[in-house]
């Protein structure tokens, strides 16, 4: 069967996040596809197969990285629809079946793909203690993100402190289900972005994602009321990078990015 290296929320090989991607008949037994994930060896892969017509959805998606499965996956999906727009094997707007309910993405003229994904909801709570020993700065603040994302948000000082962090990752994931949302506003908007994150996840094996579309579910609610705009642009400053263009739609919110295949092959076990 085809598999496929997409790195998404980048419009050049090599940045963003990459993510595998095989479309299958059907889903086989989970052990296989965590071998898989294990094996392409990226923060998520993707397991779509096609659904019957005249249903809520069209393919059923999951998602694994090389240690678990997880509920929901921005860039994974993207990912995917980028797949089937640039094979054929789909056109124009996907439904996806997932853990997170139905999932839309819609590609656009540009070339970018826009995903309708749920809002996380955000709980401020205290601070723990010595998450700043772990992170290596001193939060102005924590929200959690509820159980569909399954981190914990923290605001830093400045946008400097997000690109100096250099955390302890085991010590980290003593603090929520998956990890950590590092954020801070952006120092000069006119650069093309309005905040900055970086994303730390050692629960589901991921020391630091590179691009992460579920942890913008987050960052759009947190922002968009502090910086008086619906629609902002998010710089995930990991090694790679990349940018998410949100749109916060009350209970929804709309991420868009593009891909490109970087890598596509012949899985033979």
């Amino acid at each position: 069967m085809r598999i496929r290296v997409v790195d998404a929320f980048t419009d050049r090989p090599f940045g963003g996040n990459p993510a595998g991607v095989l479309l299958l008949e059907s889903f086989p037994e989970d052990a296989w596809m965590q071998r898989v994930a294990l094996e392409v060896n990226h923060a998520e892969t993707a397991f779509a197969h096609r659904l019957p017509e005249g249903g809520e959805a069209d393919w059923a998606l999951r998602w694994f990285t090389p240690v678990a499965e997880v509920r929901m996956c921005g860039h994974a999906t993207l990912a995917t629809a980028h797949v089937l727009r640039s094979t054929g094997a789909h056109v124009g707007v996907v439904r996806f079946a997932t853990r997170s309910g139905v999932l839309v993405a819609t590609p656009g003229e540009d070339g970018s793909i826009t995903l309708d994904f749920p809002t996380a909801p955000l709980t401020e709570v205290e601070i723990p203690a010595g998450v700043a020993d772990a992170l290596g700065a001193e939060p102005r603040c924590a929200f959690d993100t509820g159980p569909n994302v399954g981190d914990l948000v923290v605001e830093l000082a400045d946008e400097k402190s997000i690109h100096a962090l250099t955390p302890d990752h085991k010590a980290l994931g003593a603090y929520s289900e998956r990890g950590i949302i590092a954020t801070a506003r952006a120092e000069d908007p006119s650069r093309g972005y309005d905040f900055v994150s970086r994303c730390f996840f050692p629960n589901v094996g991921i020391d630091e994602d590179p691009v992460t579309g579920s942890a913008h579910t987050a960052l759009a609610p947190y922002w968009s009321p502090r910086l008086g705009s619906a629609v902002l642009t998010g710089l995930q400053a990991s090694p790679r990078a990349g940018r998410v263009r949100t749109e916060l739609r009350g209970d929804r919110t709309l991420l868009s990015g593009r891909a490109v295949t970087t890598i596509e092959g012949e899985l033979l076990a």
